[in-house]
């Protein structure tokens, strides 16, 4: 059974980094929509913000943009203060410091500058995808900063799915060295026909696709790549533990036919085992964008994880 894990759920992973997540974050778009920038100077995020209220940070994942949010802020009505991250190099935004090397530990550790820079008191933390990712490090890295944490569809250590049963960071790095050559040598019109295939297969909402497929082609691929590599290798489970947040994890089942819903479950237990106090929740009838997906559901669980 371990082997059949590992072969299907590598076969949602190696789709993920390509899932993109539509056309926001720059300056025409903020001034039609009601919201501005963070006068926050960084090289690898730039911050819209609109609302007032407690504080809320929604992270996007790879090669995605902040308009995956667009209906989660409509739904939310202007009851929090929102921050949408928007990293440097995806959907549309110049790669400048995201250009080479990692991205979602630097941006991480933007984040936490920019909680602290803006006097943000405990804001509650969303990120879906590698903004999970960088959800549970920000958390980890700094639990002083971060008064509740929501993690959707992301595991701890990626890199479990690309090798057999006790997989580590060190022994997956061939195999992403690997990917990353793959993906950051490509010629672009293979690597968007990749892209487009991964995206379509990550949200089932036919609706929702034409943004994410045109992001991923304003999206830098050598960025991307890198920071695909930077999640194959990056194992956060031992520090699980130092997350003081509380922390709700929604997820949904591995989008192949050999995988059930116990099988899912059981991985995300396993994932987890070392913060034993996040809420896990599976979410049914949703590809690996819930928020666009199961819109309604989402919204539901969002709303009570804002409340408490």
């Amino acid at each position: 059974m371990n082997h059949r894990i590992a072969i299907a759920a590598a076969l949602l992973v190696l789709a993920s980094p390509l899932a993109a997540q539509a056309q926001d974050g720059h300056t025409n778009h903020a001034a039609s929509h009601g919201h501005s920038h963070a006068a926050f100077a960084s090289d690898r995020i730039h911050v819209a913000v609109e609302g007032q209220g407690p504080d809320v940070i929604f992270i996007p994942g790879l090669s995605s943009s902040p308009a995956v949010w667009q209906g989660t802020v409509d739904h939310l009505n202007g009851a929090y203060r929102i921050h949408r991250i928007h990293v440097q190099g995806f959907a549309g935004a110049p790669a400048e410091g995201n250009a080479t090397g990692p991205v979602a530990a630097p941006v991480a550790e933007e984040i936490a500058r920019y909680i602290r820079e803006q006097g943000l008191q405990k804001p509650a933390v969303v990120g879906h995808s590698m903004g999970g990712t960088m959800g549970m490090m920000l958390a980890a890295r700094h639990p002083d900063l971060v008064g509740k944490l929501m993690v959707i569809d992301m595991i701890p250590f990626m890199g479990a799915m690309f090798g057999p049963p006790g997989t580590t960071a060190e022994s997956v790095v061939p195999v992403a060295d690997q990917v990353y050559a793959g993906q950051s040598s490509a010629p672009r019109d293979q690597y968007l026909t990749q892209a487009r295939a991964a995206v379509t297969g990550m949200i089932r909402t036919e609706a929702a696709r034409p943004g994410p497929l045109a992001d991923v082609e304003s999206s830098d691929q050598q960025v991307s790549a890198a920071a695909f590599r930077e999640l194959i290798v990056t194992d956060l489970r031992p520090e699980l533990g130092k997350i003081t947040a509380p922390t709700e994890v929604l997820y949904v089942k591995f989008n192949d036919p050999r995988m059930t819903d116990a099988i899912t479950d059981a991985i995300y237990q396993m994932s987890f085992a070392n913060l034993p106090g996040a809420k896990l929740k599976r979410i049914d009838d949703s590809a690996h964008f819930i928020m666009l997906d199961q819109p309604t559901a989402f919204y539901g669980d969002l709303d009570a994880f804002l409340a408490k």
